[in-house]
């Protein structure tokens, strides 16, 4: 019997080009086809609507942003109904009755530093920053888009929050002598304090990126938030007396009181200036992740 003969390989289909689409260049795998689906050049828009898609779909956004204007509205509620009901008519004379949204917003400042922290660090914990990367090559545009989303998100979810609890506290003050509220210190009470927590939940977001590790950054920016206080309240000694008065002047709490009119401290910060320190030291330790997300492997 004689040896089959061996088979010649089929030839590559003959594709037609699609109703109206241009064939492709000279040297194309097959010259006779043009994909339908159009190409387009991706652009920072892709990247901020993918990670629009992200942080509304994942469960720790609702449950960090609920437990947020809970705790703001909630304390600043409870903070309104102690005061006026136990202080007599004509108590609070001259006092600016925004200032008891301090309390509130203070404690709800960690729901946004948490936040931050999971908008970066959650993928290195979970491996999906890999799928991230293969999408969208451009790193810088990745934090770029992150960092847009979340501000925005931070921003009118605070605003909202501390716009609300400051004109309850007005209501409820009405009656104890509480100075009426100008312009300027209602701007401060809500757009400027909303500006500043969403900027120190923006720094939160780059030293997640930094720290590639959620419980680590989480930890570092609460001893941010805090330590510096806490750490003041216990230096007793006179010789660390210039220490202890630029730590508590430079606290994030006392920042956060300057927007009250209500620092403190009787010196340092004061008017829009924890804005500036805060962006400042939000730009510095953005250079910083850009650097190391070109340096590092994902």
């Amino acid at each position: 019997m004689s040896s089959p003969q061996p088979q010649m390989p089929q030839a590559a289909p003959s594709w037609e080009a699609a109703p109206g689409a241009t064939h492709p260049a000279p040297g194309s795998a097959y010259p006779g086809y043009t994909s339908p689906i159009p190409v387009v050049r991706t652009h920072l828009g892709h990247a901020i609507a993918s990670e629009w898609t992200k942080i509304r779909s994942v469960r720790s956004t609702m449950w960090t942003l609920g437990v947020f204007v809970l705790l703001v509205v909630g304390i600043g509620l409870l903070t309104g109904v102690v005061v006026s009901s136990s202080s007599p008519d004509d108590a609070l004379a001259g006092e600016n009755a925004l200032s008891l949204g301090f309390f509130g917003l203070l404690l709800g400042s960690m729901c946004i530093i948490t936040l931050g922290v999971l908008t970066t660090a959650s993928e290195y914990g979970t491996g999906m920053v890999r799928t991230t990367m293969v999408a969208c090559p451009s790193r810088g545009r990745v934090l770029a888009a992150k960092a847009i989303v979340f501000f925005l998100v931070a921003f009118v979810v605070t605003l909202v929050s501390a716009s609300i609890v400051a004109f309850l506290h007005v209501a409820m003050m009405e009656g104890s002598g509480a100075a009426d509220p100008t312009g300027g210190e209602w701007l401060k009470a809500t757009v400027g304090i909303a500006l500043y927590i969403a900027l120190l939940g923006l720094l939160s977001l780059v030293v997640g990126s930094i720290i590639r590790h959620s419980a680590g950054a989480i930890t570092i920016m609460i001893g941010v938030l805090l330590a510096p206080l806490v750490i003041a309240l216990f230096m007793f000694s006179e010789s660390l007396s210039a220490v202890r008065d630029a730590l508590l002047e430079y606290s994030i709490p006392n920042q956060l009181s300057v927007f009250y009119a209500n620092s403190l401290s009787q010196s340092g910060p004061s008017g829009w200036d924890p804005l500036w320190i805060i962006l400042g030291v939000t730009a510095v330790a953005f250079g910083g992740a850009f650097a190391l997300l070109e340096k590092r492997d994902v």
